[in-house]
């Protein structure tokens, strides 16, 4: 199994432009939500199981197989989604598709603006892993802006650079 550092790394190198990045920050929450909420139908025993919890819980075991603390986390997080899932799911069919589908279209419609920048193809193209690998790159990103994992950083740099300057940030 690859570790933490080598999906990271992997993933990393198709997104070293800050704009992508940051349209990470928008687009994969919204999707991994819109997943939550149109795999929330059907349910069963009791409206506790769904698809969604399903694929949650793989998600999960997925992600704490890498690293306990970052799984823990994420297994928070897709916890909130699935909540935010089933809370939707229990709505008119009307609301639950036109929420589920206009949030994972309007998330692919970022994320792409994004790839647009990075003037590169998302890693999934190349790799379907990067579907379960996008999210805790979006946690991960978001603990390197907040100071946090500094060593996990410079391993993943080490391998593909840093992020890139825009040019306009470059010339200053």
């Amino acid at each position: 199994m690859k570790s933490l550092v080598d999906h990271l790394s992997q993933y990393a190198a198709y997104h070293r432009d800050p704009r992508n990045i940051a349209s990470h920050f928008i687009g994969i929450p919204l999707i991994v939500v819109a997943v939550a909420v149109l795999l929330s139908r059907p349910q069963w025993g009791g409206g506790w199981i769904s698809p969604a919890v399903l694929v949650a819980m793989a998600s999960a075991w997925f992600y704490l197989r890498l690293e306990v603390r970052l799984g823990a986390l994420m297994s928070v997080l897709l916890g909130l989604c699935i909540w935010a899932g089933q809370v939707l799911a229990q709505q008119t069919t009307l609301v639950w598709l036109a929420s589920g589908i206009g949030m994972f279209v309007v998330g692919w419609a970022i994320q792409f603006v994004g790839h647009h920048y990075e003037g590169r193809k998302p890693a999934f193209v190349d790799d379907v892993t990067g579907l379960i690998v996008g999210p805790l790159f979006v946690v991960v990103e978001l603990a390197f802006l907040l100071g946090l994992r500094h060593e996990l950083k410079e391993q993943i740099e080490a391998r593909v650079g840093g992020v890139r300057l825009r040019q306009k940030d470059a010339a200053a």
